[in-house]
């Protein structure tokens, strides 16, 4: 919260950071009603590792004098973003099994 209330305070910069947000938002519904179910699957493991991104931003924030918030947040980004990671590796490993043949 602490953080979202200074980027508040900076008009141009929270204009900047809304409108990449809102654009974010439109891209991702465009993406996902325009992509043909079946690849689904592949887009969605694809962009779970993009969470490594998340990982590396949060180990750029977690320092030893960022303060209490920015080391909280940082921790949960790392949990979450690892979780989604692991998930997204774990799904295209199943999905992966099913093209491979038996026998």
């Amino acid at each position: 919260m602490f953080v979202l209330a200074q980027v508040a305070m900076t008009g141009p910069t929270f204009a900047l950071l809304l409108t990449i947000f809102v654009l974010s938002i439109y891209l991702g519904v465009e993406i996902i009603t325009k992509v043909p179910p079946t690849l689904h699957t592949p887009l969605m493991s694809g962009s779970n590792a993009i969470s490594g991104i998340t990982i590396v931003g949060a180990l750029v924030l977690a320092q030893p004098g960022a303060g209490f918030w920015p080391n909280a947040l940082a921790f949960l980004a790392i949990v979450f973003a690892t979780a989604n990671v692991v998930g997204g590796y774990a799904v295209t490993h199943r999905m992966l099994k099913m093209f491979k043949k038996k026998g």
